[in-house]
This record gives C-alpha cells, structure tokens and sequence, in this order.
C-alpha cells in the first residue's frame, strides 16, 4: 500500500473503514495491484471489489466528502466516486462481487453477484490479473497463484482457458495486448485454447476490437503483441485486410524480401512514437505490398503504388472498426504519403519543401516520425543515409519556419507605405521608422498587422525629424 501515492492511501484508508464500519469486505483488485507487486510505477486507477450491493455502497458514499458520482455500469454492480487528490480529481470504482453467468452465444454477462472475494476472482481473464489486497489487514489473497506468474513473466487463464475465451472472446486480444504492455509470454494452454477459440473474436463488436488493438500497437512491446496475434490466428480474424500480409510470411519463404515484410512491419511499429495514429499507420504503411507485387523482366520486386493501395486498405479498415473520423482520415494520409520524405535530398528547393508541408499539414510531424521509423535494414550505412535524410528534412523545415517567423517580426508598415503617407521622397528616414517600428514588433509592443498603430507611431517619428 506504500507504493500508492499519498492521496491515493489517504482515500484508500478512508474507504477502509468506512466499509468495514458498515459490516462489508472490501479489497484493492485487478491491474492496480499487479502493476504495484511490478513495481511499475504509481498506478493511475484504483478499482475496488466488494461484497456491498451498489445501493450500499452510494450510501456509504454519502456519508463521505467526494466530488461526486458517477455511472461507471451500475447494473453490473459498479460505482465511480471522484475524490479531490493532490493532483486534481481522483476517481475510485468499486465494483460489488460478482460471479458472472453468460448465456452460450452472448457477449454479455448475466450478473449474478458472489458472496467472496474468490467469486469474484474466479470471474477474471489472467491469473496475473485475479489477485487482491484485503484492506482490512493488508493481506494478500492469489488462489491462482497470480504472483507466481508475475515472477515468472507469463500470462495464464484463470481456470480453464477454452471456458475463459468463450465467456468473452475479447478476452483473447486482451491477453495479446497484456504481452504488448508487459514483455510476458503466453501459457503454452492459454495460447492453444487462443488458437482454439480464435473464430470467436468475429463476435465481438468492432469499437472493442479497435480499443483493444489500439492500446496493443502502444504498448512497449507491442511486436511481441503483434506476433502473438500472428500465431494464434487472431490477425486475420479481427483484421482480415491484413490477411495477405500476414500470409506473405509464409507465402514467399525462398524470397528474402518478402519473408521480412512481417518482421520490417512490426520493427516500424515498435520504432514509431506510441501515439495512436502513427502506430496504426506504422502497421498499415506496408500492408499493400503482398496485393501491389510484380516482377519485371530482370527478376527484380516491385511494389508500385503499394501507398495508395495501402490508403484505401486502412481506410476500408478503421471504417469497420469504426474508428473516429478524425483517426481514420490520419491514418490514410499518412499511409498514402509515407513514401515522400523518403525521397528528400539536399536538392530539394524551398518550395518544394514548403509544398510538402502545406499538403502535409497537421500529420506532418507524425509523417516526418513514421519516416524516421520506417528504417530497419540491418546495414549500418543504411540506416545513417535514411536518418540523415529524414533530419535533412527536419532541419529544411526548421528553417522555413524560422524564416517565416522573422518575416512576420517585420514593420507593418514598408517604405512605400511611408513615402505615400508623409509625400517624402526616398531616404535614411524611412530605415529608421521601419527598425523602430520592427523593435516594436520584436518586443510585442506593437502587433506585426496593426497598421493604425504603426501609423501613428511613424507620425509621431516623422514629426520629430522635422523639429
């Protein structure tokens, strides 16, 4: 409990014994406490079980100081406070016992709640994740011996696997997702019953499945993740655009470069920023190649216009997936126009330059990142000739950027305008208003585009000359 933050235990405690007042267990769950015994750092979530009924829990609620509730699935048994935490709102779900019945063919539990916390953990995906912290005395309770698979790196179904998977198939891409957080391996039983149970994932609604692979392609191992998908069948079953690729691994094993695509995909993910839009774009940028491949007279691969194709795939993907307009039209930008900065060299104009960004626009910096990811030859000089040139571009950029910045620190007012205004003929005067006015400007005294300003300003120059 000393690992939590100080407000954390202050609201923790608090809770303690409220509830044990009022006769009810209550015990810290799930990836709170797998995250401490990890030592990862100070959770971010705090999830609770206990064996009070939701109107008791608001009740006890009631009776302490909190900002407020909220409806985190109340019909599942679950009740978000908000307390005040030294770093702003801190939200708390606590969640009665359950043992979850599912109907054959349904996504959805029946909720039955549990009389103790071992019906509650019983219900749980990985052992890992089905262990909890008796508040009362600090106790540890792991019947599935969850920190035992903790010491060992390995993710293992609570139970029977085939039984856990059928519950909720979504479970299966959580476990690939945990290997994509953690580093872990997969059970050799949980990773047969994956392969088993991998048709059950088409069942499962597309908003999860893109919530679930979204937090994969961020984790940090998330080519670990990756290839687990890969193995138990899961890639092509939630993301059957992406079946040619992953069959292109096997399909052309005699052939060097088309037996890495895999492997150049999966280092481009993991070598990318674990923002959400440029890792989705990092697995989707080759994913054409397999249906774009020809070869010429000479024996040599091609891939032509494999970016476009590729756009038109994820587009087609992150549209069934359901992904937010925002999301899916970056990703297909930046799948179609991942091949650009490759090609920069220092004979690129300004222009040229400045046409990229402008049809860049806001992905820019993340087509500028995907870039820099996409280098995974393993020669040495490779590498540094498409790093140079990506930095190349970085550094042309910089410098447009900075030359349009101190065009815009300029006098609002230039010479014509000076000699029209005062009917004088061209001279050191005119130099000396337009430096004054742009030390104004410098100095964000006086707006680059404020014209009645810098005209009065140069009156009163102008004026003063002529005393």
């Amino acid at each position: 409990m000393s690992r939590l933050a100080t407000d954390q235990q202050v609201i923790v405690g608090r809770l303690a014994v409220a509830f044990a007042g009022a006769g009810h267990e209550l015990y810290l769950v799930g990836g709170v406490v797998r995250d401490i015994l990890l030592d990862r750092g100070t959770p971010t979530d705090l999830d609770l079980a206990t064996s009070a009924h939701p109107a008791q829990i608001k009740a006890i609620a009631a009776r302490l100081d909190h900002q407020g509730l909220y409806d985190v699935g109340e019909r599942f048994g679950t009740i978000g406070i908000v307390f005040a935490g030294d770093r702003g709102p801190l939200p708390v779900e606590i969640t009665t016992f359950r043992s979850e019945q599912y109907e054959p063919g349904s996504r959805h539990p029946a909720v039955a709640y549990g009389d103790a916390i071992g019906d509650d953990l019983a219900r749980r995906d990985v052992t890992i994740n089905a262990i909890a912290v008796d508040l009362r005395d600090g106790g540890i309770v792991d019947p599935y011996y969850g920190q035992a698979d903790l010491a060992m790196g390995l993710l293992r179904a609570v139970g029977d696997p085939d039984e856990r998977f059928r519950e909720d198939p979504l479970r299966l891409l959580r476990v690939a997702r945990f290997v994509s957080q953690l580093g872990f391996a997969v059970e050799a039983g949980t990773l047969a019953a994956m392969q088993r149970q991998s048709d059950m994932i088409e069942t499962v609604s597309a908003e999860r499945i893109l919530a679930e692979i979204t937090r994969l392609l961020c984790g940090d191992y998330a080519d670990h993740g990756l290839e687990t998908l890969l193995k138990t069948g899961l890639l092509g079953k939630a993301m059957p655009e992406l079946r040619p690729l992953a069959d292109s691994v096997h399909q052309y094993e005699g052939m060097h470069r088309e037996k890495d695509l895999w492997e150049h995909t999966k280092r481009v993910v993991l070598q990318s920023p674990p923002r959400p839009v440029v890792r989705w774009a990092a697995l989707l940028h080759d994913a054409a190649k397999p249906l774009t491949r020809s070869v010429d007279c000479t024996g040599e691969v091609h891939f032509f216009g494999h970016e476009r194709v590729g756009a038109d795939l994820a587009k087609r993907l992150l549209g069934r997936l359901k992904a937010d307009r925002t999301t899916r039209l970056a990703v297909t930008r930046l799948v179609d126009m991942h091949l650009r900065c490759a090609s920069y060299d220092a004979t690129w104009t300004d222009s040229a330059v400045r046409r990229l960004a402008l049809e860049a626009e806001a992905i820019l910096p993340d087509l500028l990142d995907l870039a820099a990811a996409d280098v995974t030859s393993v020669k040495a000089y490779r590498q540094r000739a498409a790093a140079s040139r990506v930095q190349g571009l970085r550094d042309h950029l910089a410098k447009l950027e900075e030359e349009m910045a101190l065009a815009r620190l300029q006098s609002p007012l230039d010479g014509n305008d000076l000699m029209r205004m005062f009917d004088r003929r061209p001279g050191k005067w005119i130099a000396e208003v337009k430096d004054h006015l742009r030390d104004l400007v410098i100095d964000g005294d006086l707006a680059p585009d404020d014209r009645d300003a810098a005209t009065r300003i140069a009156g009163e120059l102008v004026a003063a000359m002529d005393v």
